[in-house]
């Protein structure tokens, strides 16, 4: 049974850091390229962040870059997302997903990405 499942969303004041976490299991992990994703109230979801296989390749969106980190273990079937200098605008459930790297590049696009998590609630106030 494949589960993706996310941890670490929260309430925190704008200028603080959470780290999201999404366990994977049921799929062998190390073939597919990782996104987390977020959707805030009356949006439509958008891709924040995404990392290769090899966790050698990242890419992320303007409005977090230089802000969010992603990274990913391997080992531990495990992909991360550090969160700093937290805005309101941040405010949103966040979602992994995984996708095979059957194209040349990462992509954000939904249709690419074949499990999804549950999303997890992170807010932030001003």
């Amino acid at each position: 049974q494949v589960q993706l499942a996310e941890s670490g969303g929260g309430s925190v004041q704008a200028g603080g850091s959470l780290r999201l976490s999404c366990a994977a299991s049921g799929f062998t992990f190390k073939h597919y390229y990782m996104g987390w994703f977020r959707q805030a109230p009356g949006k439509e979801r958008e891709g924040v962040s995404c990392i290769s296989v090899s966790g050698d390749s990242t890419y992320y969106a303007d409005s977090v870059k230089g802000r969010f980190t992603i990274s990913r273990d391997n080992a531990k079937n495990t992909v991360y997302l550090q969160m700093n200098s937290l805005k309101p605008e941040d405010t949103a459930v966040y979602y992994c997903a995984a996708a095979r790297p059957w194209g040349l590049r990462m992509s954000f696009e939904e249709i690419e990405y074949d499990y999804w998590g549950q999303g997890t609630q992170v807010s932030v106030s001003s």
